[in-house]
Order: structure tokens, then sequence, then C-alpha cells
């Protein structure tokens, strides 16, 4: 009976903390949503919510940037806008951007001059924040 109620508690437990994951991300993903439309031009999301939560590790993400587009990446991983750095690189390694010269900036907009498959890897700055929520989204102009 012992083993059935450790499974029990096991999986109540799991659910529980599926459930804290999930309302701590929804939230983050409606600051980033907001950072896709401030100012002008507006931004349209790819339709990705890119998440995960992280405890002093980092996440990576793979996409592509198509030629001749504007962009915005935009991250949070809580009310404090600079707890995500975010770092962009292709695929040898080579940094075009991180936000960590930038004071860990909430969003970055960019242009692409030709279509590159990139790499994004996100991370908690530990000096702000130790475990949590990441959360991006990319969006363009259309």
């Amino acid at each position: 009976m012992s083993l059935l109620k450790n499974i029990l508690l096991l999986t109540f437990s799991g659910i529980f903390m599926s459930n804290i994951y999930a309302q701590e991300c929804s939230g983050l993903v409606d600051v980033c949503k907001n950072n896709l439309v401030l100012g002008n031009p507006k931004f349209l999301s790819d339709g990705q919510v890119y998440s995960v939560l992280l405890n002093n590790e980092k996440a990576e993400f793979k996409t592509t940037f198509f030629g001749k587009s504007t962009y915005r990446v935009s991250v949070s991983a809580g009310a404090d806008d600079n707890y995500v750095i975010f770092t962009v690189k292709d695929l040898l390694g080579n940094i075009i951007f991180s936000n960590k010269n930038y004071n860990n900036a909430p969003y970055w907009d960019f242009e692409v001059p030709e279509t590159i498959p990139v790499i994004i890897e996100t991370e908690l700055d530990i000096d702000r924040k130790k475990a949590g929520c990441v959360v991006m989204l990319i969006g363009f102009i259309q």
C-alpha cells in the first residue's frame, strides 16, 4: 500500500508542479506579446512560443531568419524584464548579437540581409534570478 501512496504522491506532485510552471509561463507569454507591439512598426509573432524552465543552465532554440526581413526577439522571465540573457549565434557558434551587452534588454530588432539558420541561446542572469520559466517570442514585420 505504501508503494501506491508514493506513486499517487509523485503523480499529484508532478501535476501540481506542471500547473505552476504553466501559470508562470503563460503570464510571461503576455509580456513578450506586449513587447512585440511596442512602438512602430508592430511585429507579428511567428506563432511559436519558446519556453523552458531553467535552473542554472542554458537552453538552445534553433530557427531560421529569412533574408530581407525585419525581426524582433522578445524574452521574459518575470516582472523585471532584464532577467534573461539571450545570444543569437550562427551554426558555427559565432555570436551575431547578445543582449548581455545592452543590460539584458528584453527585446531586440534587427534586419536580416540574407537567410540564415541560427541558434538562440537563453539563460537567466544568475545575479538577478536563479531559476524559473523563460519565454521567448520571435516577431516579424509583414
